[in-house]
């Protein structure tokens, strides 16, 4: 199990991991799927991930995030943002929520639940 898994059904999929080695609790971008890696997944190699939890993530410092706010996972910085933030190139909206809220502080997680269904991708 991912090493920042907090609570929920998990839904795992075989994901074939076409890039960089990622560790256990990395979050992966599977078109516009936002999933969590459930262990380590070497380049090449193929692990598990999951499309459905709740999960303590990293969220970008500014954002101030209700519980319940759908997020933005900006692929750039790899963290959640608020809903407001403005989605860039490779960032994935409506594809997890809140599942607690957070103000704006630097170097904080936040759990979030993934939704097990395609978001849309900028």
């Amino acid at each position: 199990m991912a090493r920042n898994y907090i609570k929920g059904e998990v839904s795992p999929r075989t994901w074939t991991n076409g890039g960089a080695a990622v560790s256990s609790g990395d979050v992966v971008v599977i078109g516009a799927m936002l999933c969590v890696a459930l262990n380590d997944i070497a380049g090449g190699a193929a692990g598990e991930v999951a499309t459905t939890g709740v999960f303590e993530l990293a969220k970008a410092d500014a954002g101030v995030i209700a519980q319940g706010e759908f997020v933005t996972w900006d692929s750039s910085a790899s963290n959640f943002d608020d809903a407001s933030a403005t989605p860039a190139t490779g960032d994935v909206t409506l594809g997890a929520f809140a599942d607690e809220s957070k103000g704006a502080t630097s170097g904080e997680t936040i759990r979030v639940e993934l939704v097990g269904h395609p978001g849309t991708l900028a």
